[in-house]
């Protein structure tokens, strides 16, 4: 995230992304997540979680504790507390429930004028935004987004540090057919974990066991499933469900070669 910031001016790249990397180290896997893409591990049908997505949503308490004690970043336009919705002017006096940084749950308060600045985390699911902007609380770069039409930057809520998660493939057997599924936010928007779990155990035994690009096969049939095909009211997948209209990365990794190593 440094370097990208160093040579920002250089290469003249703005914007940023998440990253979602998986190192293969002493028998163990090494998932680390800095953003909404998501890893899981297929093993005899089964779905292990190895990243969860950081959003708004996931990571409120981070951002609205970092926003209490640099009230600064919040260049006077917006306000860490949450509400269950905008709160209005009329409300000002009442009582309306509301969350700070140190709550799990709803309490109550009494509506002040500054309640009535914009909410540091609006919106619910996909649709929430830090400082009305961004939907995903880490990655690398972005450090020259700013809240539109306003010198208030959004980097210092944007988090580089990943989550790691560890398996240890020397733990377990594998066969061919259970692997490592990295994908991008693209795939998940449409098709749950069991989906794609359901997908690639169907998919690959129909596979040449030999066909050293079945898995290269599989992911692609993952990206067609997400995408969906194009119908008369957009592109579609299963039960007519809209498909992803973003982008689709997706790797299909054989777990099977662990099981020789030592």
């Amino acid at each position: 995230d440094l370097q990208i910031e160093r040579e920002r001016t250089v290469y003249n790249i703005s914007g940023g992304c998440t990253a979602l990397v998986v190192v293969y180290l002493l028998g163990k896997l090494y998932v680390a997540n800095a953003g909404d893409s998501r890893a899981i591990i297929i093993r005899n049908g089964e779905v292990i979680p190895m990243s969860s997505e950081f959003t708004p949503e996931t990571e409120r308490q981070r951002l609205q504790y970092l926003a209490y004690m640099q009230p600064h970043l919040l260049g006077n336009e917006f306000t860490h507390l949450e509400f269950p919705r905008r709160v209005q002017r009329k409300e000002v006096g009442k009582r309306m429930l509301y969350r700070d940084f140190s709550m799990t749950g709803w309490a109550y308060k009494t509506i002040e004028e500054d309640d009535l600045k914009f909410p540091l985390i609006y919106g619910e699911g996909k649709k929430a935004r830090v400082m009305a902007t961004i939907g995903v609380t880490r990655g690398l770069g972005d450090h020259d987004l700013k809240v539109h039409d306003s010198n208030i930057y959004i980097k210092p809520f944007l988090s580089s540090s990943p989550e790691v998660r560890v398996y240890d493939l020397l733990q377990y057997e594998h066969g061919p057919d259970d692997v490592l599924i990295l994908a991008t936010d693209g795939l998940w928007d449409v098709l749950l974990n069991e989906e794609v779990a359901e997908a690639v155990t169907n998919f690959l035994p129909n596979c040449d066991p030999d066909d050293p690009h079945r898995y290269t096969l599989a992911a692609q049939d993952l990206v067609m499933r997400a995408r969906g095909v194009l119908k008369d009211r957009g592109w579609r997948i299963s039960n007519d469900r809209l498909g992803s209209g973003d982008d689709i990365s997706v790797y299909v990794i054989p777990l099977i070669h662990g099981n020789k190593q030592s």
